[in-house]
């Protein structure tokens, strides 16, 4: 068996040069660490990994994440990937025991381990907190992905004290593992995380306990758009207490706006032929609208997109077809959703085309066989 306890990864001589150099060092070797640290090996980085579990950390070796440290480490760049009520601990642990080593975290949350540290009066010239917009619904060394964090933003809280160089190490980090560094204030990023992270997995949980007891009967209905609304809700409870709880403060307050909202819009359908009703329900979908329209799409681009519906038979090959014949008719496919019939062999693919390319994509595409379900300009 090969020894991966202390060699350092050698990097392939068609891999791109990384912008890190020297040991970083992972503490904690779940998803998120051990995800750092198979990007950081692909990039031939020397990755010292550690965890409180001694099985979780022999799993992240073995898949090949990093290496077990060793007494002469000497990292330049610590990465603290740890669940957030340890982060503080940590952090201040790491800073302590390597005084030359700049230390980032990984955390969900930004403000309470900064104040912690500070009310301990901690030194954190060297500590910058940051925080990778990326995941999976599953976790452990087991789930980790080289390619997790590939086109993600990386929030990089720095401060008026952050140096320079140490403020790079940290946007090097970034860069390498395929992320997009932005800069935010601890208070910036658990404000925006509640309203984009923190109160979707509330909303999506708790339409999700709906389901639990629904008859059979309901949930052989379920189409695409309640997965969608609901796929985070597979999330471990353990680690969502923990998140929910440090940033509690911009939560609740999201959350005491949209239980306005919510109970506004259930008072009209009480009474929808009352005066007033209807508009309440028609603006609350066309504020979503609004909503919906803002949200960046594809590379961070406010364009919107028409889509067709595809019927796909449901055998092996047929989706390469589709694209295939697709790229022979010049249409780029901007994102696909996919959405099975249940107790039908075929699939919906909804795919998304830049408008002037919607008619000519139906027309090429029915020429060939392919039976459109829909279009957004019916």
């Amino acid at each position: 068996m090969t020894d991966t306890t202390s060699a350092p990864p050698v990097r392939p001589a068609s891999a791109v040069a990384p912008r890190l150099s020297g040991t970083v060092r992972i503490v904690g070797a779940g998803l998120l660490g051990a995800s750092v640290g198979h990007a950081l090996r692909a990039k031939g980085v020397d990755v010292a990994l550690t965890d409180s579990s001694p099985a979780q950390l022999r799993l992240a070796v073995d898949y090949g994440a990093g290496r077990l440290t060793a007494d002469d480490d000497q990292p330049v760049l610590i990465v603290v990937a740890v669940p957030p009520d340890v982060t503080a601990d940590v952090v201040q642990a790491e800073l302590g025991r390597f005084p030359d080593a700049v230390v980032t975290d990984v955390a969900s949350v930004k403000l309470e381990p900064f104040r912690e540290l500070q009310r301990r009066g901690v030194d954190l010239t060297r500590y910058i907190g940051s925080h990778p917009l990326a995941g999976r619904e599953r976790g452990g060394a087991i789930s980790a992905r080289a390619d997790l964090f590939i086109g993600r933003p990386w929030v990089v809280c720095r401060d008026e004290e952050t140096r320079a160089a140490d403020l790079a190490l940290v946007e090097a980090l970034a860069l390498d593992v395929g992320a997009m560094p932005l800069e935010m204030t601890p208070e910036e990023h658990d404000r925006s995380v509640a309203l984009t992270s923190h109160v979707p997995q509330v909303v999506a949980s708790l339409l999700a306990a709906r389901l639990a007891g629904a008859e059979d009967g309901a949930l052989r209905l379920a189409g695409q758009g309640v997965r969608d609304t609901t796929r985070i809700a597979a999330s471990a409870p353990e680690l969502w207490v923990q998140i929910l709880g440090a940033n509690a403060g911009p939560v609740v307050e999201i959350l005491d706006a949209l239980a306005a909202d919510l109970h506004a819009v259930s008072e009209a359908l009480r009474q929808p032929a009352a005066p007033g009703a209807r508009r309440i329900v028609a603006e609350t979908i066309r504020s979503g609208n609004d909503g919906v329209e803002r949200l960046p799409g594809k590379h961070g681009q406010n364009r919107r997109f028409e889509s067709l519906v595809v019927m796909v038979d449901d055998t092996a090959g047929q989706l390469g077809r589709l694209f295939g014949e697709l790229g022979e008719l010049g249409v780029n496919v901007e994102d696909l959703r996919l959405e099975h019939s249940p107790g039908a062999q075929f699939g919906l693919a909804e795919i998304s085309v830049e408008p002037a390319a919607l008619q000519g994509a139906i027309a090429g595409l029915q020429e060939r066989g392919w039976r459109i379900a829909g279009s957004t300009n019916e």
